[in-house]
């Protein structure tokens, strides 16, 4: 039997369209649950709705529709997105389905039984938009801290779980298995949140009716955390007569979220599964945010990025790959047509397409359209092989970015060998070099149906356009990694080429679109604006890329009066390593366990022969520093703008 995997997106809210940042999760869950079933596992892909809460209520008496209306409304755009995105998700929950009540009734039910849920009185700082509670110190300007959305104080009854319980046994779960929250800075951004102490978590509403009747108690609703974390084993019908899906598949593998909806998935959901006796996932990753201008993707910032167009003009493959491409999957990134346009135009269409047009154009040209046999092995063989060594390891190691990085390093070499032996130049050579120019051309088509075969994933459509270019099936999953070379069929005619992806004109394009955005600006006209003034613009100052970092190390350099080595945490894997200008002003010993403001896209540099790899910010009077710290602690790698 084989092994199986369950993969699931969080279920998005239905108080708005879908936009990029759902998109871009959707997208990556899929490339991963491709790659799972092309290594022959079974696989549960599963995504779906949040259709409960205040914010939704709201929502639909704003546009004077019942709640199910709006749900139902913003539902069949999710379906059609998907269908668009080629998104092979097995299931899609909806939180106002029978099933998944039920799952909600037996989960509460067990909770109870261990008696971790009882009625008290809530008062608190209430954030309809983020749907949680916030504490008096948490608030600033009367706006909550993730998203900025203004807050209400509400005092009403409610059911609490005592989630202060779990605070010790949620650090062993922690501990015991560091690869349970990733990437890193995640996790260690969660340890910090738990040490600092949990209290008792309201799990029910009396002010609002839209959501699951609290079982026993039909006057509160149930909270809506509780309610959606719940979908995870809702749609694997645990709490009906038919739980075989939820014994094949739970725990799941990998819950993929946003980062700011890490403590409800890596806090609340493990201590509810623990208060119910149930399995906690193996992996709860929170990937970073696509930003706009340096900020956060919002409808309320009105900088929401929904790619109509893109996908109008291209298709889904090439806004795929660019979503995996451009983002190192767990950092933020910023979106831009522009770079879109670029990814396209270089790596898409140049790499990729032009390689397989003029590939398949001489074999027509000299063999007849038809397949000659490649080499059996050497360089190309030997390359393919560790592309796809470089590519598994990528995948399994969730870094699908490095993944798309190995294909297009083998892209190079596969260009760099046919301009190499340069089949053109070989034809002319007349029988003495024939065996050569057959050679050539059917390596060059082998390596193009191995592309197609570690596109699968990432690119659904081209990979199969690649397969029928080359007249051969797309494999359902991978050959061994001995027998990935070698499998074209020699003597096979070939179709006539066509353009995979035809070059695009971004200006043209910035005239033609029609995207529910602010439309992005040309580059010259930016550069126009920068001439005629000494300010910059906004996407000049975006290059810049400003982090808070939490100092762990810090030694004086020898021989220098004024450098300092510091090691800083800004959120990666290991501590940057930073030479500052400051040991007149501070003694190394101060600097350890204080936050600074670091530039973290300078390029390397040498000091007293030692390299800094960043730039602590500091004020200068007179010539002595003041290092720029926030005025609150804040995670390693957050974002200054």
């Amino acid at each position: 039997m084989s092994e199986r995997y369950m993969i699931t997106t969080p279920i998005y809210y239905v108080n708005d369209l879908p936009h990029i940042g759902h998109i871009y999760t959707t997208v990556m869950a899929d490339i991963f649950a491709r790659y799972h079933r092309m290594k022959g596992e079974q696989v549960l892909f599963l995504t779906g709705t949040d259709e409960h809460g205040q914010k939704i209520e709201r929502s639909a008496k704003a546009k004077g529709i019942r709640p199910i209306e709006l749900a139902d409304e913003v539902v069949g755009r999710y379906h059609t997105l998907w269908k668009q995105l080629e998104i092979s998700n097995d299931d899609f929950i909806r939180t106002t389905e029978p099933r998944h009540e039920a799952a909600v009734d037996e989960i509460i039910r067990r909770i109870q039984a261990n008696g971790d849920i009882y009625k008290g009185e809530y008062t608190g700082w209430y954030c309809a938009g983020c749907e949680a509670f916030y504490t008096e110190t948490q608030i600033v300007d009367g706006r909550c801290p993730d998203q900025n959305h203004p807050v209400e104080l509400l005092s009403e009854p409610s059911y609490f779980f005592r989630l202060s319980a779990y605070q010790d046994r949620l650090l062993n779960w922690y501990r015991e298995n560091p690869g349970c929250i990733r990437p890193r800075s995640r996790y260690n951004e969660v340890i910090r949140f738990v040490e600092g102490g949990l209290k008792d978590l309201s799990i029910s509403r009396a002010s609002i009716r839209w959501g699951v009747p609290f079982p026993g108690d039909p006057g509160h609703v149930v909270y809506v955390w509780l309610d959606a974390l719940t979908n995870y084993i809702s749609a694997l019908g645990f709490g009906s007569d038919d739980d075989s899906l939820y014994r094949q598949f739970w725990p799941a593998d990998l819950h993929l979220v946003g980062k700011d909806i890490l403590r409800f998935h890596c806090v609340y959901w493990p201590a509810f599964l623990m208060s119910a006796g149930l399995p906690l996932p193996k992996t709860i990753f929170g990937h970073g945010w696509w930003l706009r201008d340096e900020a956060k993707m919002s409808k309320s910032a009105g900088n929401v990025v929904r790619p109509d167009a893109l996908l109008e003009k291209f298709g889904p493959d090439p806004l795929r790959y660019f979503l995996a491409r451009e983002m190192t999957f767990g950092a933020d990134s910023s979106f831009s047509e522009e770079a879109f346009f670029t990814r396209y135009n270089t790596e898409l269409a140049n790499k990729l397409g032009n390689l397989l047009s003029r590939t398949i154009s001489m074999t027509h040209r000299f063999c007849g359209g038809v397949i000659p046999a490649p080499e059996s092995s050497g360089q190309i063989a030997t390359a393919a092989a560790a592309a796809f060594d470089a590519y598994v390891k990528a995948m399994e190691t969730l870094k699908p970015e490095r993944a798309l990085d190995a294909i297009w390093k083998w892209l190079e070499e596969l260009n760099g060998f046919i301009q190499e032996r340069a089949p053109w130049a070989l034809a002319k050579g007349g029988d003495a070099q024939r065996t050569l120019l057959e050679q050539t051309l059917g390596t060059c088509l082998e390596g193009l149906r191995v592309t197609a075969i570690l596109l699968a994933p990432f690119m659904p459509g081209t990979a199969a356009k690649i397969a029928s270019h080359l007249a051969i099936p797309l494999p359902d999953v991978f050959p061994e990694s001995t027998g990935l070379w070698g499998g074209l069929r020699a003597g096979v005619a070939l179709p006539p080429a066509e353009p995979l992806f035809p070059r695009a004109d971004f200006k043209a394009y910035l005239k033609e679109a029609t995207m529910d955005e602010t439309p992005a600006r040309a580059p010259e006209e930016s550069s126009k604006e920068a001439k005629t003034t000494n300010e910059i613009t906004i996407d000049q100052f975006a290059k810049t890329q400003l982090v808070i970092g939490t100092v762990r190390e810090a030694e004086r350099v020898p021989k220098s009066k004024k450098l300092l080595r510091l090691m800083v945490d800004l959120g990666e894997e290991e501590p940057r390593q930073i030479v500052a200008g400051m040991a007149d002003k501070y003694e190394p010993e101060e600097l350890v366990g204080r936050q600074v403001t670091v530039v973290a896209n300078l390029k390397p540099v040498k000091l007293m022969g030692v390299e800094s790899r960043g730039m602590v910010l500091a004020a200068s009077v007179d010539g002595e520093p003041f290092i720029l710290t926030p005025d609150g602690p804040v995670p390693p790698g957050t974002g200054v703008r």
